[in-house]
């Protein structure tokens, strides 16, 4: 059984970071290109950013790009989001998923995906 467990979540002023982890058990997680998106209520689910299987390059939604970071241990089967410089228009329910694929691939492809976590709240307050 594969799972995905999001983590870190909570409440932050404006301006303020968080770091958010995904932990993957189940499955070689050396296989799997991780991403991350959000849903904001009333919104459709909104991709973040990806980091490849194998040499952690990433590609990021134009809205995150230069705050966010993503990185991957998979030594502990572990991705991370590090947001900096957090806006309120940041708030929304934070997913990641799993996506089987090739080494260095970071595309977002709608639909298609393998696993998913459970979510985690991120709320930045003005």
């Amino acid at each position: 059984q594969v799972q995905l467990v999001e983590s870190g979540g909570g409440l932050v002023q404006a301006g303020g970071s968080l770091r958010l982890s995904c932990a993957v058990s189940g499955r070689t997680f050396s296989n799997y290109a991780m991403h991350w998106f959000r849903q904001a209520p009333g919104k459709e689910r909104e991709f973040v950013g990806a980091i490849s299987r194998v040499d952690g390059r990433t590609n990021y939604a134009d809205s995150v790009k230069g705050r966010f970071t993503i990185s991957r241990d998979n030594a502990k089967s572990t991705v991370y989001l590090q947001m900096n410089s957090l806006k309120p228009e940041d708030t929304a329910v934070y997913y990641c998923a799993a996506r089987a694929t090739s080494a260095y691939d970071t595309n977002y492809y709608l639909g298609q995906y393998d696993y998913w976590g459970q979510g985690t709240q991120v709320t930045v307050s003005s």
